[in-house]
Protein backbone atom coordinates (compact mmCIF):
# COMPACT_ATOMS: atom_id res chain seq x y z
CA UNK A 1 0.00 0.00 0.00
CA UNK A 2 1.63 3.27 -0.63
CA UNK A 3 1.48 5.64 2.40
CA UNK A 4 1.05 8.53 1.28
CA UNK A 5 -1.99 7.85 -1.05
CA UNK A 6 -5.69 8.94 0.39
CA UNK A 7 -9.08 7.14 0.87
CA UNK A 8 -11.83 9.26 -0.07
CA UNK A 9 -14.16 10.53 2.46
CA UNK A 10 -17.26 12.47 2.22
CA UNK A 11 -18.25 15.35 4.35
CA UNK A 12 -21.63 14.65 6.07
CA UNK A 13 -21.75 18.06 8.31
CA UNK A 14 -20.41 20.99 9.00
CA UNK A 15 -20.41 22.62 12.47
CA UNK A 16 -19.24 26.82 13.13
CA UNK A 17 -17.36 26.77 16.58
CA UNK A 18 -16.75 30.31 16.66
CA UNK A 19 -18.08 33.80 16.36
CA UNK A 20 -15.83 35.05 13.79
CA UNK A 21 -16.71 31.47 12.27
CA UNK A 22 -12.51 30.98 11.19
CA UNK A 23 -13.15 27.60 13.51
CA UNK A 24 -15.12 24.80 11.59
CA UNK A 25 -15.77 20.98 12.38
CA UNK A 26 -15.68 18.42 9.30
CA UNK A 27 -17.98 15.54 9.78
CA UNK A 28 -16.67 12.77 7.17
CA UNK A 29 -17.09 9.20 6.58
CA UNK A 30 -15.28 7.08 4.42
CA UNK A 31 -16.83 6.34 1.07
CA UNK A 32 -15.23 2.68 1.01
CA UNK A 33 -16.63 0.66 3.81
CA UNK A 34 -13.83 -1.52 4.35
CA UNK A 35 -11.33 1.50 4.91
CA UNK A 36 -13.67 3.09 7.26
CA UNK A 37 -13.51 -0.22 9.47
CA UNK A 38 -9.88 -0.55 9.07
CA UNK A 39 -9.06 3.56 10.42
CA UNK A 40 -8.28 2.09 14.32
CA UNK A 41 -7.26 4.93 16.09
CA UNK A 42 -6.96 6.10 20.07
CA UNK A 43 -8.22 9.47 21.11
CA UNK A 44 -4.80 11.75 20.48
CA UNK A 45 -3.65 10.45 17.56
CA UNK A 46 -4.11 12.70 14.03
CA UNK A 47 -4.71 11.95 9.77
CA UNK A 48 -3.82 13.96 7.12
CA UNK A 49 -6.80 15.66 5.62
CA UNK A 50 -6.23 16.27 1.71
CA UNK A 51 -8.31 19.11 -0.26
CA UNK A 52 -7.88 17.94 -3.84
CA UNK A 53 -6.09 20.62 -6.05
CA UNK A 54 -4.99 22.27 -2.55
CA UNK A 55 -2.76 20.08 -0.30
CA UNK A 56 -2.81 18.36 3.00
CA UNK A 57 -1.73 18.82 6.18
CA UNK A 58 -2.31 16.59 9.51
CA UNK A 59 -5.23 17.51 11.99
CA UNK A 60 -6.03 16.21 15.47
CA UNK A 61 -8.73 13.49 15.50
CA UNK A 62 -11.32 15.60 17.31
CA UNK A 63 -14.23 12.53 17.58
CA UNK A 64 -13.61 9.90 20.15
CA UNK A 65 -12.89 5.90 19.23
CA UNK A 66 -16.68 5.23 20.60
CA UNK A 67 -18.02 7.79 17.97
CA UNK A 68 -18.86 4.67 15.78
CA UNK A 69 -19.20 5.75 11.70
CA UNK A 70 -17.75 8.85 11.18
CA UNK A 71 -14.61 11.19 11.98
CA UNK A 72 -14.47 15.05 13.01
CA UNK A 73 -11.52 17.42 12.22
CA UNK A 74 -12.11 20.84 14.16
CA UNK A 75 -9.97 23.01 11.58
CA UNK A 76 -8.94 26.47 12.13
CA UNK A 77 -8.70 28.74 8.80
CA UNK A 78 -5.70 31.03 8.89
CA UNK A 79 -4.90 33.38 6.18
CA UNK A 80 -2.16 32.26 4.63
CA UNK A 81 -3.33 28.45 5.31
CA UNK A 82 -3.93 27.38 1.53
CA UNK A 83 -5.16 23.93 2.96
CA UNK A 84 -7.33 25.57 6.12
CA UNK A 85 -8.56 27.69 3.67
CA UNK A 86 -9.73 25.15 1.02
CA UNK A 87 -11.48 23.59 3.44
CA UNK A 88 -13.54 25.90 4.99
CA UNK A 89 -14.67 27.01 1.11
CA UNK A 90 -15.79 22.51 1.20
CA UNK A 91 -19.10 22.62 1.42
CA UNK A 92 -21.62 19.47 2.56
CA UNK A 93 -21.38 16.30 0.67
CA UNK A 94 -18.04 17.23 -0.81
CA UNK A 95 -15.23 14.74 -1.21
CA UNK A 96 -11.74 15.11 0.49
CA UNK A 97 -8.98 12.77 1.53
CA UNK A 98 -7.89 11.57 4.52
CA UNK A 99 -4.70 8.98 5.40
CA UNK A 100 -3.80 7.58 8.88
CA UNK A 101 -4.25 7.50 11.43
CA UNK A 102 -0.64 8.78 12.66
CA UNK A 103 1.04 9.28 16.31
CA UNK A 104 0.82 7.59 19.81
CA UNK A 105 -2.01 8.86 20.93
CA UNK A 106 -2.88 9.23 25.19
CA UNK A 107 -1.92 6.07 26.62
CA UNK A 108 -5.53 5.29 27.74
CA UNK A 109 -4.64 1.75 29.41
CA UNK A 110 -1.93 3.33 31.57
CA UNK A 111 -4.37 6.71 32.34
CA UNK A 112 -7.23 4.11 33.82
CA UNK A 113 -7.87 4.11 37.53
CA UNK A 114 -6.46 7.37 37.89
CA UNK A 115 -7.71 10.50 38.04
CA UNK A 116 -7.70 12.92 35.67
CA UNK A 117 -6.90 16.61 35.14
CA UNK A 118 -7.69 18.18 31.70
CA UNK A 119 -6.35 21.57 30.38
CA UNK A 120 -6.59 22.86 27.40
CA UNK A 121 -6.71 26.52 25.61
CA UNK A 122 -8.45 27.66 22.35
CA UNK A 123 -9.18 25.27 19.63
CA UNK A 124 -5.95 22.87 20.61
CA UNK A 125 -8.74 21.77 22.55
CA UNK A 126 -9.94 19.42 20.07
CA UNK A 127 -8.28 15.94 21.14
CA UNK A 128 -8.91 16.50 24.53
CA UNK A 129 -13.02 16.76 23.59
CA UNK A 130 -11.69 13.35 21.90
CA UNK A 131 -10.33 11.71 25.28
CA UNK A 132 -12.98 13.47 27.52
CA UNK A 133 -15.62 11.84 25.45
CA UNK A 134 -13.99 8.33 25.34
CA UNK A 135 -13.34 9.00 29.71
CA UNK A 136 -17.51 9.81 29.69
CA UNK A 137 -18.55 6.67 27.38
CA UNK A 138 -20.98 4.33 29.57
CA UNK A 139 -18.50 1.96 28.78
CA UNK A 140 -15.56 3.71 29.32
CA UNK A 141 -16.74 6.19 32.68
CA UNK A 142 -16.42 3.44 35.39
CA UNK A 143 -12.79 2.93 34.54
CA UNK A 144 -11.60 6.36 35.31
CA UNK A 145 -11.37 8.38 38.60
CA UNK A 146 -12.49 11.88 38.97
CA UNK A 147 -12.43 14.31 36.17
CA UNK A 148 -11.60 17.59 36.32
CA UNK A 149 -12.00 19.49 32.81
CA UNK A 150 -10.70 23.23 32.25
CA UNK A 151 -11.41 24.86 29.19
CA UNK A 152 -10.18 28.33 28.36
CA UNK A 153 -10.28 31.05 25.36
CA UNK A 154 -10.21 34.40 24.79
CA UNK A 155 -13.80 35.14 25.03
CA UNK A 156 -16.34 33.72 25.06
CA UNK A 157 -16.99 33.78 21.02
CA UNK A 158 -13.73 31.54 20.74
CA UNK A 159 -15.01 28.90 23.20
CA UNK A 160 -15.48 26.36 21.03
CA UNK A 161 -17.94 22.92 21.37
CA UNK A 162 -20.33 25.31 23.24
CA UNK A 163 -23.28 22.20 22.54
CA UNK A 164 -20.45 19.78 24.36
CA UNK A 165 -20.08 21.38 27.00
CA UNK A 166 -23.83 22.25 27.65
CA UNK A 167 -24.03 18.33 27.96
CA UNK A 168 -20.92 18.23 30.26
CA UNK A 169 -22.40 20.88 32.83
CA UNK A 170 -25.45 18.49 33.05
CA UNK A 171 -23.11 16.00 34.59
CA UNK A 172 -22.27 15.12 38.06
CA UNK A 173 -19.33 13.27 37.02
CA UNK A 174 -17.12 15.59 35.99
CA UNK A 175 -16.11 19.32 37.17
CA UNK A 176 -15.67 21.90 33.92
CA UNK A 177 -13.78 24.96 34.51
CA UNK A 178 -14.43 27.61 32.13
CA UNK A 179 -12.33 30.58 32.03
CA UNK A 180 -11.50 33.68 29.42
CA UNK A 181 -9.04 36.33 29.46
CA UNK A 182 -10.99 39.66 30.09
CA UNK A 183 -14.43 39.88 31.92
CA UNK A 184 -17.81 40.24 29.74
CA UNK A 185 -20.96 41.03 30.69
CA UNK A 186 -23.14 38.24 30.82
CA UNK A 187 -20.58 35.91 31.37
CA UNK A 188 -20.47 33.44 34.45
CA UNK A 189 -17.65 31.22 34.16
CA UNK A 190 -14.22 32.42 35.55
CA UNK A 191 -12.15 35.09 34.41
CA UNK A 192 -8.25 35.08 33.95
CA UNK A 193 -5.91 32.85 32.37
CA UNK A 194 -5.41 29.21 32.26
CA UNK A 195 -2.79 28.95 34.10
CA UNK A 196 -4.03 31.30 37.39
CA UNK A 197 -7.97 29.45 37.02
CA UNK A 198 -5.99 26.33 37.33
CA UNK A 199 -3.71 27.32 40.34
CA UNK A 200 -7.02 28.66 41.67
CA UNK A 201 -9.17 25.52 41.22
CA UNK A 202 -5.98 23.58 42.27
CA UNK A 203 -6.81 19.80 41.79
CA UNK A 204 -5.60 17.15 43.96
CA UNK A 205 -2.28 15.19 42.21
CA UNK A 206 -3.01 12.29 44.14
CA UNK A 207 -3.55 9.46 41.83
CA UNK A 208 -3.71 11.96 39.16
CA UNK A 209 -2.81 12.49 35.48
CA UNK A 210 -2.96 15.84 34.07
CA UNK A 211 -3.13 16.73 29.85
CA UNK A 212 -2.18 19.68 28.77
CA UNK A 213 -2.95 21.22 25.54
CA UNK A 214 -3.17 24.31 23.84
CA UNK A 215 -0.73 27.56 23.13
CA UNK A 216 3.22 27.09 23.90
CA UNK A 217 2.76 29.66 26.50
CA UNK A 218 -0.25 28.31 27.87
CA UNK A 219 1.14 24.96 28.61
CA UNK A 220 4.18 25.78 29.79
CA UNK A 221 2.27 28.23 32.61
CA UNK A 222 0.08 25.50 33.44
CA UNK A 223 2.75 22.68 33.78
CA UNK A 224 4.49 24.79 36.26
CA UNK A 225 1.01 25.25 38.08
CA UNK A 226 0.61 21.34 38.16
CA UNK A 227 4.66 21.03 39.35
CA UNK A 228 3.75 23.09 42.22
CA UNK A 229 0.23 21.28 43.15
CA UNK A 230 2.24 17.97 42.95
CA UNK A 231 2.06 16.24 39.56
CA UNK A 232 4.68 14.27 38.97
CA UNK A 233 6.84 15.05 35.61
CA UNK A 234 5.69 11.55 34.22
CA UNK A 235 2.67 12.01 35.25
CA UNK A 236 2.02 15.45 32.95
CA UNK A 237 1.07 14.66 29.16
CA UNK A 238 1.08 17.25 26.44
CA UNK A 239 1.04 17.08 22.37
CA UNK A 240 3.52 18.43 20.10
CA UNK A 241 0.70 18.26 17.46
CA UNK A 242 1.94 21.55 15.63
CA UNK A 243 5.09 19.40 14.64
CA UNK A 244 3.35 17.64 12.03
CA UNK A 245 4.46 17.34 8.92
CA UNK A 246 4.10 13.77 6.69
CA UNK A 247 2.81 11.66 9.23
CA UNK A 248 5.16 9.12 8.43
CA UNK A 249 8.68 9.68 9.63
CA UNK A 250 9.92 10.46 6.33
CA UNK A 251 10.64 14.36 5.74
CA UNK A 252 12.32 14.69 8.79
CA UNK A 253 10.92 18.05 9.77
CA UNK A 254 9.45 17.17 12.82
CA UNK A 255 12.24 15.77 14.76
CA UNK A 256 13.34 16.86 17.89
CA UNK A 257 17.13 15.43 18.61
CA UNK A 258 16.33 11.87 18.12
CA UNK A 259 12.53 11.70 18.30
CA UNK A 260 9.84 12.32 15.10
CA UNK A 261 6.90 13.38 17.12
CA UNK A 262 4.86 11.92 13.74
CA UNK A 263 6.14 8.75 14.85
CA UNK A 264 7.07 8.75 18.63
CA UNK A 265 4.47 11.11 19.45
CA UNK A 266 2.90 13.49 19.31
CA UNK A 267 2.15 13.07 22.99
CA UNK A 268 4.78 13.24 25.42
CA UNK A 269 5.18 12.93 28.86
CA UNK A 270 6.77 16.38 30.65
CA UNK A 271 9.77 14.04 31.46
CA UNK A 272 10.20 12.81 28.33
CA UNK A 273 10.37 16.21 26.90
CA UNK A 274 12.82 17.27 29.40
CA UNK A 275 15.41 14.86 28.21
CA UNK A 276 14.75 16.19 24.66
CA UNK A 277 16.59 19.45 22.89
CA UNK A 278 14.71 22.59 24.08
CA UNK A 279 13.44 22.88 20.17
CA UNK A 280 9.91 22.43 20.70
Amino acid sequence: MNPYEPHLARITRIIDENEAKDIKTFEVVFCDAQEAESFDFVCGQFAQVSVFGAGEAPFGIASSPTDRGFLQFTVKRYPTGTVTTALHNCQEDGLIGVRGPYGNGYPIQLLEGSNMVIVGGGFAFTTLRSLINYILHPENREHFGELTVLSAARNSGEMIYKYELRRWAERNDIRLILTIDKKEEGWEGEVGFAASVLKQAAPSSDNAVAVVCGPAIMIKTCISVLLELGFAPERILTSLEMKMKCGIGMCGRCNIGDKYVCRDGPVFTYQQLQEMPEEY
